[in-house]
C-alpha cells in the first residue's frame, strides 16, 4: 500500500489526547474507513492538565475530563480498545501486534503513545507513600492521600511538581520542594522569571530546598522521610516525584523508525515510514516556522497534532505551524506561555534580553523574551487575550523597540 492511495484502516496507538483528536478529526472529515484505537490504559481517552489542577483541587468533576462521553466512539464508529497494549509495529507487513497475541492490520498508522515519567533511581524509591503523576489513579491516589492530611515532599520543581505543590498548600497540608537547581523551572523560565515563581510559593508557605538532590527515601515500608544529598532529613508521609518525563519511542525504535529526541517527523507529523505518523508529547516534528525539530509536552500541542495528523493521513496538505502553548494555573497566578525558546546555551533560539510589561511585583505582566531583539516567545501573568498579539510579534520575525515593547501604553497590535 502507497501513502497516495486513500486508506481503508486507520490504526490509533495510545488512546491519549492527541488520538482522540485524530479519531475525531478523521470523522469530522468525512472519512469512512475503519478506525481502532487502541489504548493500554483502562480509562477512555481524558485530558492531562487537570490531573496536576482541578480534578486534583477537587473543582472538577471525573467526568469533565474525558475528550468524548462514552458513548461518542460507538456513535461514530470508532473502535476503541481499552486495557490493550500494542507490543510491536512491523511496518514491512503494515501491522501491529497486541499482547493478547492477536494483530491489526493498518493502511495508516498513528503512534499517540505520549511519555511516561522519569523514576527516582534511590533506596527507598519502591516505598509505598511515593507517587508520580501522570494518570487519572495517580491523581486519585493523591486525593485520597491528601485527605490524610500528609507532610508532602514534592521532589522536582517543574510544571507538575509547582501544580501539586499549589494543590497541597490549598489544601491545608506541610510542603517541601527539593529542586537540584537554584529556582524553580529554571531551564524554561530563565532566572529572571523563575523567581517570580519561587516568590509566589514561598508567600503560599512552601519550603523549598534548592542546590541539593535526594539521598534515599526513608522508612520502613511506607515513606517516612527524605534525606537529601546535603544530609538533611525531610520527614514525609508522601512523596511526589517529578522530574520530568520521558517519551515512549520504543514502539518506533523497534520498527526502525527514526528516532531521536522523541519519534522524528516532518511538518505533517509523518515519520521516516511514509504510512506513520506520530503525535502529540512522542512527535519531534519539523516546525516550519521555527525551521528545527522541536518535541513539545503539553496539551494544546497534543490537541493541534492530532488533527494535523489525521487530516494529514488522508492525503490533506496539512501542517503543524501552530507555536507551542501551555498554560499553568498555581494559587491566584494564572499565566499562558506562547512560543519556544531553546535553553541549550549557542542555540539559534537562545534569548540574549528579557523585556518585562506591566507591573511584575503584583503578578500583572507579560515578559518576552528576545534574541537580537526579536520575539521568540512571550508569557502574560494575570494579563488576558494578548496570546494572538504575542503570537503576531514572534511569527512575525522582525526586531522591536525596547522601550515600546516595556510600555503598557503601546497597545501589542501596533508594535
Amino acid at each position: 500500500m502507497t501513502s497516495s492511495q486513500p486508506p481503508e484502516r486507520i490504526v490509533i496507538v495510545g488512546a491519549s489526547l492527541a488520538g482522540a483528536t485524530a479519531a475525531q478529526t478523521l470523522r469530522d472529515e468525512g472519512y469512512e474507513g475503519a478506525v481502532v484505537l487502541v489504548g493500554e490504559e483502562p480509562s477512555r481517552p481524558y485530558e492531562r492538565p487537570p490531573l496536576s489542577k482541578g480534578y486534583l483541587l477537587g473543582n472538577d468533576e471525573r467526568e469533565s475530563i474525558f475528550v468524548h462521553p462514552e458513548d461518542w466512539y460507538a456513535e461514530h464508529d470508532v473502535d476503541l480498545r481499552l486495557g490493550t497494549t500494542v507490543t510491536a509495529v512491523d511496518a514491512g507487513a503494515h501491522e501491529v501486534r497486541l499482547s493478547d497475541g492477536g494483530t491489526l492490520p493498518y493502511d495508516r498508522l498513528l503512534l499517540t503513545t505520549g511519555s511516561a515519567p522519569r523514576r527516582l533511581d534511590v533506596p527507598g524509591g519502591d516505598l509505598d507513600g511515593v507517587l508520580y503523576l501522570r494518570r487519572v489513579e495517580d491523581t486519585d491516589a493523591l486525593r485520597e492521600a491528601f485527605a490524610r492530611k500528609p507532610r508532602v515532599v514534592v521532589i522536582g520543581a517543574g510544571w507538575i511538581g509547582l501544580e501539586t505543590a499549589a494543590a497541597a498548600r490549598q489544601s491545608d497540608l506541610d510542603v517541601t520542594v527539593v529542586e537540584m537547581a537554584e529556582l524553580p523551572l529554571l531551564r524554561v523560565l530563565g532566572p529572571e522569571v523563575a523567581q517570580v515563581f519561587a516568590d509566589l510559593h514561598r508567600e503560599h508557605g512552601v519550603d523549598f530546598r534548592f542546590q541539593t538532590g535526594v539521598e534515599a527515601l526513608l522508612g520502613e515500608g511506607t515513606v517516612s522521610g527524605v534525606r537529601l544529598s546535603d544530609g538533611t532529613e525531610v520527614p514525609a508521609d508522601l512523596v511526589l516525584v517529578g522530574v520530568g518525563i520521558s517519551p515512549r519511542t520504543e514502539l518506533a525504535k523497534d520498527a526502525g523508525l527514526d528516532v531521536s529526541n522523541g519519534v522524528d517527523t516532518d511538518e505533517h507529523l509523518r515519520t521516516s515510514d511514509a504510512d506513520v505518523f506520530a503525535a502529540g508529547d512522542v512527535a519531534n516534528a519539523w516546525h516550519p516556522v521555527l525551521k528545527q525539530r522541536i518535541r513539545v509536552e503539553h496539551w494544546e500541542n497534543a490537541r493541534q497534532e492530532g488533527k494535523v495528523a489525521a487530516e494529514a493521513m488522508l492525503g490533506r496538505d496539512s501542517a503543524h505551524v501552530r507555536l507551542p502553548y501551555f498554560f499553568t494555573d498555581q494559587y491566584d497566578l494564572g499565566m499562558e506561555y506562547t512560543g519556544y525558546v531553546d535553553p541549550t546555551p549557542g542555540s539559534a533560539l537562545s534569548y540574549d534580553e528579557v523585556v518585562f510589561r506591566g507591573d511584575k511585583t503584583k503578578r500583572e505582566f507579560i515578559v518576552f523574551w528576545l534574541r537580537e531583539g526579536r520575539v521568540l516567545a512571550g508569557m502574560n501573568v494575570n494579563v488576558w487575550d494578548v496570546v494572538d498579539d504575542v503570537a503576531a510579534l514572534i511569527t512575525s520575525g522582525r526586531t522591536v523597540d525596547r522601550a515600546r515593547l516595556a510600555d503598557p501604553e503601546v497597545p501589542l497590535d501596533q508594535l
